[in-house]
């Protein structure tokens, strides 16, 4: 993959064998503008959004086998966004929030995590098609930032330290997030125990003060390659190591062709009373934020 590639719409992966780490880093540009286009969101959720993305794109990462999906949900019955929804399968992004705008007007241009969310909580999603296993995390968003979230949620759902770092501006005109997450290894080796993890690993404060270091800034920069970055934070270990980079764009699958699949699930009379005045069944996409207009006759068809 050239190096062009590394700046934008791209995670790379990050290992320290000595310090026992592994992590990511991911940055993305035009594919959150591609998903924000249809929304026409006020910028501070657009913010909110692009750093979700950003997580759900360094969760996703970090799955073994492609099939794999990460959901990330932030959901409230009492703050500004009622649902943050996020996902993440075979390099694919998707994500949409829904919120209450007068309120959101009355909380000022930088509103925070608390007075968007209030009393809300922060869910992450593993499916595993591989192994028919789905788990899932969750923990209240009490912290300031969606980064302390996701910490709280490393620390409390999978007992392993970890460090987590989001930002996201726009830059000429348009939206480019970035963030790391860093972890420390159960006994230095993947897959083992989670219980056999050692929260206070004397490697582990040293690997967390120089990932922390970095700045809102180089996350963001799209003139910083991922791996230049990497460099910066890490140069004076003795080996690090980076793994092949993962290209991210959009992804949604609510093409035609699946809604009308899923329609032609319906009894026939249900399907009848979803017709409109216009003779057509229209079904809306909160994530692309489009409207599909489907022939009651081409559902039928289907269906045969």
């Amino acid at each position: 993959m050239p190096d062009t590639l590394l700046n934008l719409d791209v995670a790379l992966g990050v290992t320290i064998p000595a310090r026992n780490a592994r992590g990511r880093l991911a940055r993305l540009g035009p594919v959150l503008d591609s998903i924000l286009a249809n929304h026409g969101y006020p910028q501070a959720i657009e913010r909110l959004l692009s750093e979700a993305l950003v997580l759900t794109a360094l969760l996703g990462t970090m799955l073994k086998e492609p099939e794999g999906q990460v959901t990330v949900q932030a959901q409230t019955q009492d703050g500004i966004v009622d649902l943050l929804v996020c996902d993440y399968l075979g390099g694919q992004l998707r994500g949409y929030v829904k919120h209450d705008p007068e309120r959101l007007a009355d909380a000022g241009p930088n509103p925070s995590l608390q007075s968007l969310f209030g009393k809300g909580y922060l869910a992450v999603t593993f499916d595993h098609p591989n192994v028919d296993e789905r788990y899932q995390g969750i923990v209240p968003l009490e912290a300031e930032s969606l980064a302390r979230a996701a910490e709280s949620f490393f620390a409390q759902s999978e007992q392993i330290p970890s460090i987590v770092r989001l930002a996201a501006e726009k830059r000429a005109g348009g939206w480019v997030g970035g963030g790391l997450l860093f972890q420390h290894l159960p006994e230095g080796e993947e897959g083992r125990d989670r219980l056999h993890t050692r929260l206070d690993h004397p490697d582990w404060p040293h690997v967390a003060i120089l990932a922390g270091s970095v700045k809102p800034e180089e996350l963001t920069d799209p003139a910083i390659a991922l791996d230049d970055l990497t460099w910066r934070l890490f140069h004076e270990e003795a080996e690090v190591r980076t793994l092949d980079p993962l290209p991210l764009s959009k992804g949604c699958r609510c093409d035609p062709d699946y809604v009308r699949s899923v329609i032609a699930r319906f009894p026939a009379e249900e399907r009848e009373a979803m017709v409109g005045e216009d003779g057509m069944i229209r079904v809306d996409c909160a994530f692309c934020s489009t409207s599909f207009p489907i022939a009651l006759e081409d559902v039928s068809e289907t269906k045969r």
